[in-house]
């Protein structure tokens, strides 16, 4: 009894020994302003996040403070172009945050490739497979997104038939869900079927981004939490360790002998498992069934919400801005009567459309699937940034969308202009300046491995939905919800065929 009483005692003095420690370690970083609670504690920042809006937070509190805000007591939110190459460029020496242990299994030996914070595997392990990934793989997959387009394309004339209203973000999630399962095993989970969640699956990956995110806070409690909620299928850790026995099942099912061409001596299908499974085959020490089963979560858990984010935000904005959709539509017809864009549009003829490309880029600009700072531990040293002397072991970050509305780089930057990119082609200085601070899919040796893949869908689905069919929107501004991915929740419009006569008008 007498040690129930203490308990909380000792918890709230070792939460003292802690801040002062971190204050005296730290007094180089005394006038970083920010909000007065952030210097003593994270719940701030962690009430902030689980309200998940934390991208507008982040945006507000730089317009507010400056380049450099505190967010905790030794986390600070960073502004500055000149610290995107120091933080995460190609060899830098700051590594993720232990923010990153709640995105993975509790057990070392079960690591994956997100969260990996040991750089010299995660190099290893990105080197063996990203070309799996490469731009060159990409006309191996597009036959695996064309049937997944098709299917999309009935489901929305279905709609239209219908004359009903559907929630184009959650279509969008089983369009790119599917293409992940026909490029990962070979065949489509079924999302696009019915748009119905197989078997929980959308829903067990929400919880299990709500749990990672948050524990990610406070990570000492990761494991001793994760061991205790997976058994609850209600929980987050509950929902990642159903995701994890989905992807072993898949596998298992997809580990029978591959089938060859007998004259090839090639599979007649290769989709990313199988080729997996030839390289295991060949080096079975190189390539290990713990490397299959890694690569695959990885794409079961990464593979959809990015892509299914970025396509929600071209279609939201150019919902939004007509004279741009009437002016890519436009594009759009013309190639299509010129030849140049095939009813399955190609991803060359989609890399040919420049303003399709611009619209692409600056959809994602202002929508970027992640909007949470991308956390880094400052190395031996410490590291001058903004003015400010940051001490070995300070967590720092940038925040995609508050790199995305500086204004100083993106001038009108809560406006959706595509010609922005355009016009900056005409001064290689500007546009130098636009892209050091694009970052969508990460930047360095983090940039996102499924980049490409994700590219190729968005650049085969958008130019066949704005030529053959109009949407429109049933709200003025949409409701989103930011847990790592700042998802859409009721992008909902309607739907009808364009006519012949209208694409050639």
């Amino acid at each position: 009894m007498y040690i129930l009483l203490l308990l909380p005692v000792l918890i709230v003095f070792y939460h003292v020994l802690h801040l002062i420690y971190t204050t005296l370690s730290t007094k180089s970083l005394l006038s970083v302003p920010g909000p007065f609670i952030t210097r003593l504690t994270k719940l701030w920042y962690f009430d902030r996040v689980r309200r998940g809006h934390f991208e507008e937070d982040n945006v507000r509190l730089h317009e507010r403070y400056g380049p450099v805000v505190r967010i905790a007591p030794d986390h600070y939110s960073i502004s500055d172009r000149a610290a995107v190459k120091l933080v995460y460029g190609t060899g830098t020496k700051f590594i993720k945050s232990a923010w990153y242990e709640g995105w993975k299994h509790p057990s070392p030996e079960r690591w994956t490739l997100f969260p990996d914070r040991d750089v010299r595997r995660h190099a290893e392990t990105r080197k063996r497979f990203s070309g799996l990934y490469s731009m060159s793989s990409l006309v191996h997959y597009e036959e695996f997104v064309d049937h997944c387009a098709d299917i999309f394309s009935q489901r929305l004339t279905e709609y239209a038939q219908r004359e009903g209203s559907l929630n184009l973000g959650h279509w969008f999630q089983c369009y790119a869900f599917d293409v992940i399962g026909e490029i990962t095993f070979g065949k489509r989970f079924g999302f696009l079927d019915q748009g119905d969640d197989i078997e929980g699956t959308i829903a067990a990956l929400q919880k299990t981004m709500v749990y990672s995110t948050l524990i990610g806070i406070y990570p000492e409690w990761h494991p001793r939490l994760f061991e205790l909620l997976s058994h609850f299928s209600w929980s987050g850790a509950g929902g990642r360790t159903y995701i994890m026995r989905y992807v072993q099942e898949k596998i298992r099912r997809h580990s029978e002998p591959a089938k060859r061409d007998p004259e090839q001596g090639t599979l007649q299908k290769q989709d990313f498992l199988e080729k997996m499974i030839l390289a295991r085959d060949k080096d079975p020490e190189k390539v290990t069934d713990y490397h299959l089963f890694m690569m695959g979560l990885s794409n079961v858990i990464a593979g959809s919400d990015t892509t299914a984010i970025s396509l929600s935000s071209i279609m939201y904005h150019l919902l939004h801005y007509p004279a741009v959709l009437e002016k890519i539509r436009r594009e759009v017809d013309d190639f299509t009567a010129q030849g140049r864009c095939s009813a399955r549009v190609t991803f060359k003829e989609s890399q040919e459309m420049p303003y399709f490309q611009a619209v692409m880029k600056e959809a994602l600009r202002m929508h970027s699937a992640t909007g949470l700072p991308l956390w880094r531990v400052v190395p031996a040293g410490g590291a001058k940034i903004s003015g400010y002397y940051f001490p070995e072991g300070t967590t720092v970050g940038i925040n995609t969308w508050v790199a995305h509305y500086d204004e100083e780089i993106y001038p009108d930057a809560k406006k959706f202009r595509p010609e922005r990119w355009i016009e900056a082609e005409s001064d290689p200085e500007r546009l130098k300046i636009m892209n050091e601070m694009y970052m969508p899919f990460g930047l360095g040796s983090r940039t996102c491995l499924g980049k490409h893949i994700s590219i190729l869908e968005m650049s085969k689905l958008i130019p066949r939905l704005i030529r053959d069919f109009d949407f429109t929107t049933t709200s003025q501004k949409w409701s989103t919800e930011n847990y790592w991915f700042v998802r859409p929740t009721d992008f909902v419009v309607k739907v009808r065929r364009r006519t012949s006569s209208a694409k050639q008008a």
